[in-house]
């Protein structure tokens, strides 16, 4: 299996970047996004139907008879069922929701046949998840950080142009509609990027009989951060919150964040 270990990496990377489309387009309503996913999902179904029908037709093997095997039916079942839904209808909820089952029924799949295998590929293949877990993590905190120091510039160029002193700061500080937009979208990067990082951690953790905690202080501290970003989109999208009570609240946000990444790493009993 993993003599084409690098295929796995590739189509979990592929997987990944669709499932950030949709989650973009699932916020924005953005059609180049739902079109870069739709497609990405359609090289990612290409790729395991490729793995499907050789498991089927050159092995002899139908991929339903063990639990693992199934569980790589199964991803692929819930892609097909994407790639449908994306094509004949506007369902735009679902599709983003199937697609990160999705992505997580075929982690533990890879994840779990490389611990299985115990060969040398199998086991660089888990750590090199555990990577893609810290790297994803830490990319989402620097779109949050760079959402949150716009946030900072719109309240300060609030705070000048409410005193009538911003004219002469706009041009290095930026338009108060911009700054907002640019530090939504920052927050619509983030947060796709930590849930996946998130999933990744947990099925490492898992899969590679690491001694995990679910009450370790960093892994409730990531989640809550997930939790606390989540709901600014909420807040902004459904109850349509924008300017310097969006921004305010994506302040506090980020002090959430350097807590957990600074003072909850010491205390975690399972990060280092």
């Amino acid at each position: 299996m993993f003599e084409s270990r690098w295929l796995y990496e590739i189509i979990l990377i592929i997987y990944g970047l669709s499932v950030t489309c949709y989650f973009i387009d699932f916020i924005q309503s953005n059609q180049r996004a739902n079109r870069m996913a739709f497609w990405l999902l359609s090289m990612v179904w290409v790729i395991q139907s490729f793995f499907l029908f050789k498991q089927a037709f050159v092995d002899h093997s139908f991929p339903v008879l063990s639990l693992y095997d199934g569980l790589f039916f199964y991803a692929w079942v819930l892609v097909t069922f994407s790639l449908i839904i994306n094509h004949l209808f506007s369902i735009h909820f679902i599709v983003f929701f199937t697609n990160l089952f999705g992505f997580f029924i075929l982690l533990m799949y890879i994840l779990t046949e490389a611990q299985q295998q115990g060969l040398a590929q199998g086991v660089q293949l888990v750590n090199e998840i555990l990577i893609t877990h810290i790297t994803l993590s830490i990319v989402s905190y620097g779109f949050f950080t760079l959402s949150f120091l716009l946030s900072i510039m719109y309240l300060v160029q609030y705070r000048l142009l409410k005193n009538k002193q911003g004219i002469n700061w706009m041009w290095r500080l930026g338009d108060l509609k911009q700054l907002d937009q640019y530090s939504f979208k920052a927050v619509t990067l983030g947060v796709p990027l930590l849930l996946l990082g998130i999933i990744l951690g947990v099925v490492w953790a898992y899969v590679s009989n690491a001694e995990f905690y679910w009450f370790d202080l960093k892994t409730l501290g990531s989640i809550f951060v997930l939790g606390v970003y989540t709901l600014y989109l909420v807040l902004r999208m459904v109850k349509g919150h924008q300017g310097k009570s969006i921004a305010i609240y994506n302040t506090a946000a980020f002090l959430i964040l350097l807590i957990n990444f600074l003072l909850f790493s010491l205390l975690s009993n399972f990060h280092l």
